[in-house]
């Protein structure tokens, strides 16, 4: 198996293509383990693109280097505003700024594309991620995981403090579970 190096940078908006891309990709086949296709589907009602992480300069680019040529193989960051998931369409969103000094930051919109799973990825996304909420002041973080994102989450050793369950639109269930650690 060949070794790639991964690098990352702060996402832009010419990114976003790329960035749905990704997200469509890593919904569509790593969730396929843990749920079933109705189920995939509601998830994807509390899942998506969040603009304001791009704005707030909180969104990461995992790449590397194939066939000379770079390529984008995740994405991911942080939140430093109340909204704990999901994308510019999800309701019930937050968007004011979260206060560091009482709230927790965000771990936000963490896709891998399938075929660049189980190399570190997530956990180079969680480092970053919670090196720059430690940077801005923050003392924990938070993040609302998806049933298939919980192993990473738990390892990283976040601890759930809530779980929430979604009816989707096709009347299957979604859960959200809430997670969070000190940093």
């Amino acid at each position: 198996m060949h070794t790639y190096k991964f690098t990352h940078r702060i996402a832009c908006d010419a990114d976003i293509a790329q960035i749905i891309q990704i997200m469509r990709a890593s919904i569509a086949e790593n969730m396929k383990e843990f749920l079933t296709e109705q189920e995939i589907a509601a998830a994807q009602e509390t899942m998506g693109l969040d603009q304001t992480l791009i704005e707030d300069g909180t969104y990461f680019i995992i790449e590397t280097v194939k066939d000379g040529k770079t390529i984008p193989v995740a994405c991911g960051g942080w939140g430093k505003r109340r909204t704990l998931y999901g994308g510019d369409h999800t309701k019930g969103r937050d968007d004011s700024l979260a206060d560091p000094a009482v709230d927790a930051a965000r771990i936000r919109a963490m896709y891998t594309h399938p075929d660049w799973t189980r190399r570190g990825i997530g956990t180079l996304l969680l480092d970053l991620g919670e090196a720059a909420a430690r940077a801005a002041g923050f003392k924990h973080i938070e993040l609302g995981s998806t049933v298939p994102g919980e192993p990473l989450y738990l390892a990283r050793g976040y601890v759930e403090f809530d779980r929430e369950a979604h009816l989707g639109a096709n009347g299957s269930g979604n859960t959200v579970i809430h997670m969070r650690k000190s940093l």
